[in-house]
């Protein structure tokens, strides 16, 4: 794997764990729609997964994430779409897709 793939991997992960850390243990969904500025840090850090995802899939193309191109789709959504992000999609994205991506991550960063 290229050294610069492995650093857009680290970055993904990196970004997903700063989600996660920013949530807490609780993960309440009414904490996270009331509370701005964290729902502006979750939205940043979904902006860098799919910054480094679209990265990855350009300089190396074999690595193989499952719905990759939806993450740079969503990527786009958050940064164009600023007026019409939508709290519950987010949400959605971050308890159905983010620990599958991160799993995905993990794994191909431990083959190296």
């Amino acid at each position: 794997m290229k050294r610069e793939a492995k650093k857009y991997l680290f970055d993904i992960k990196t970004s997903v764990e700063s989600i996660f850390d920013f949530l807490g243990e609780k993960r309440n969904f009414f904490e996270y729609q009331n509370n701005k500025l964290l729902r502006r840090g979750i939205e940043r850090e979904i902006e860098i997964i799919g910054e480094a995802m679209n990265r990855i899939m350009k300089i190396a193309p074999d690595i193989q994430i499952e719905n990759a191109r939806q993450i740079v789709d969503t990527r786009n959504w958050v940064i164009r779409g600023y007026d019409k992000v939508d709290d519950v999609v987010i949400w959605g994205i971050i308890s159905n897709h983010l620990p599958k991506l991160r799993k995905e991550v993990e794994d191909l960063l431990t083959k190296e």
